[in-house]
């Protein structure tokens, strides 16, 4: 199987495993499962966020899954538990689809190590 046969059987496991568990069966698409991510990093799951606030969960959400790639460290959590992200390398110019490769491939390493999937 090709890498890219690989990374789309395993976003489609990721995308039925969150539409199922979070919209009903209903597709989510990439940026409300990147939203997802920067809940559960931030976790607090029953809170209800303002739109800056959930323009914040999906930065912590890409930093987090970009973090083992290279791009983004870890600093910091402030006093309200919001988690801070330094820039360790500048991304690359990438075309929208090749944005799109990247941020599933590096979700779905994330639940790889979540061991959400295999």
């Amino acid at each position: 199987m090709s890498r890219d046969e690989q990374l789309k059987e395993r976003w489609d496991k990721v995308v039925k495993l969150l539409s199922d568990k979070f919209a009903d069966g209903d597709v989510l698409d990439l940026d409300a499962i990147i939203y997802l991510i920067g809940v559960q990093e931030l976790g607090k799951f029953n809170n209800e966020f303002k739109k800056d606030e959930k323009i914040n969960l999906m930065h912590i959400a890409i930093c987090r899954v970009l973090e083992p790639y290279g791009y983004y460290e870890f600093e910091y959590f402030d006093n309200e538990g919001w988690p801070h992200y330094a820039v360790k390398e500048e991304l690359p110019p990438l075309k929208a689809g090749e944005q799109s490769i990247l941020m599933k491939d590096a979700i779905v390493s994330y639940f790889m190590e979540k061991e959400l999937i295999d």
